[in-house]
């Protein structure tokens, strides 16, 4: 599917944002922010440090479960595979979403219900950042965008070039018209979380 990346970058980009603001800044897609944030929380500058150490543990459980299944697949097609993961993902999702609403209004970061929220968050996302490692599809990073703006700017910059050989403007052009909807479909999506 050529919109897979944005459709999966918007996706995410509404989850992360989503959780950051809802739920007491908790990363779900982009994991690995949390340990910015637990630091800056050891360091005295942070604050609710044990939701953030949640979303770890949740996000690996998401990439378990992807593995497993599959793994439980063997012989499927990339097309079926990608099948079952989405529906985990979108299950997850969903299941994230209803939590979010039944918690709100969000007043105590601490709470077992709002730590559960986040963790399905950060497990739906963890499914989503599992299938570009197990599903074999042409494709790009799609829960994170710094790698992709990277490979955008040098690439504009080769375009905007005038000695830049006319072999290396095409290639530049075409991963831009690959790269660019996804990291502006994930800017959508964290726009659309922030104001959900």
């Amino acid at each position: 599917m050529k919109s897979e990346d944005s459709i999966l970058a918007a996706i995410a980009g509404y989850v992360d944002t989503l959780g950051f603001v809802a739920l007491f800044g908790v990363f779900t897609a982009h994991v690995t922010g949390n340990f910015v944030l637990i630091g800056a929380e050891v360091a005295g500058f942070g604050q609710r440090a044990f939701m953030k150490l949640m979303a770890l543990p949740a996000f690996i459980a998401g990439v378990v479960v992807s593995s497993v299944l599959l793994r439980s697949m063997q012989g499927a097609t990339p097309s079926r595979a990608a099948c079952v993961l989405y529906a985990v993902q979108a299950a997850l999702t969903l299941a994230f979403c209803l939590a979010g609403v039944g918690v709100s209004p969000v007043v105590h970061a601490d709470g077992a219900s709002v730590i559960v929220c986040g963790m399905v968050g950060a497990a739906a996302m963890g499914v989503q950042n599992a299938h570009s490692r197990l599903v074999s599809r042409p494709g790009m990073p799609d829960t994170v965008m710094t790698g992709n703006v990277t490979q955008v700017v040098p690439d504009m910059t080769d375009m905007l070039s005038p000695q830049t050989p006319p072999g290396i403007k095409v290639a530049a052009r075409a991963r831009i018209g690959k790269i660019l909807p996804a990291v502006l479909a994930f800017a959508t999506g964290a726009i659309a979380g922030a104001v959900a």
